[in-house]
């Protein structure tokens, strides 16, 4: 037999380093569902991460896993993007606009928006997802509650803070729908749109105004 190799790497008793990270799969994976929806693989994912498919499978353990993976990963990542957007708007309703439209920013274009939207309904079925799809959205909420009261002062004619929350979280989640099927121009700018008319309304009814 061969010398015995003293590489602490090689020696079973410590793990080997982690080169590949979770995140780079978990990217891939992202890109992968917005490509084909929820019919992907592990395969097609290994591919884009430029792993094996046993990487995939060592980390995340099945594609149910991977998945729910992901949606934690999106969870974490459109709370910092809702929030990061807010800040560095000029004025509390800029923020408030600039959360909403920061809350499906990842879903990419019409096409991939589609495939990603198609995923959804697959995690409606399943109750892990659904529960994880269930924390999502409060996360969002809370996200645009918190814009919302810094806005307020600056939106008399809005409705209850828990009411204008929800229709902001409402409205976001239409116009994703909505655009995924019709889409026209970029989903930034019909978000946009669409939460300027509401927040437009809400300053102007305060004030007495119509124009």
């Amino acid at each position: 037999m061969g010398d015995r190799v003293n590489e602490p790497w090689f020696n079973n008793r410590v793990p080997r380093p982690k080169t590949i990270s979770d995140q780079r799969i978990l990217d891939a994976a992202h890109q992968v569902i917005g490509r084909v929806g929820p019919g992907f693989t592990l395969a097609q994912v290994a591919a884009a991460a430029q792993v094996s498919v046993g990487t995939v499978a060592t980390r995340f353990g099945s594609k149910d896993r991977l998945v729910q993976a992901v949606f934690d990963n999106a969870t974490a990542e459109v709370a910092v993007t809702m929030r990061s957007m807010a800040e560095a708007a000029a004025d509390p309703v800029a923020a408030l606009r600039a959360a909403a439209i920061g809350t499906f920013l990842s879903l990419g274009d019409a096409d991939t928006a589609a495939n990603h939207l198609s995923q959804l309904g697959y995690d409606l079925i399943d109750p892990v997802l659904r529960a994880k799809l269930g924390t999502h959205f409060e996360v969002i909420r809370a996200e645009l509650a918190r814009a919302f009261d810094r806005a307020a002062g600056a939106l008399p004619g809005a409705p209850s803070p828990e009411v204008a929350v929800r229709v902001l979280l409402s409205l976001v989640n239409g116009v994703s729908i909505d655009w995924s099927v019709r889409p026209h121009g970029t989903l930034a700018d019909r978000l946009g749109e669409d939460v300027d008319a509401v927040l437009g309304a809400w300053g102007r009814a305060g004030r007495g105004g119509s124009g």
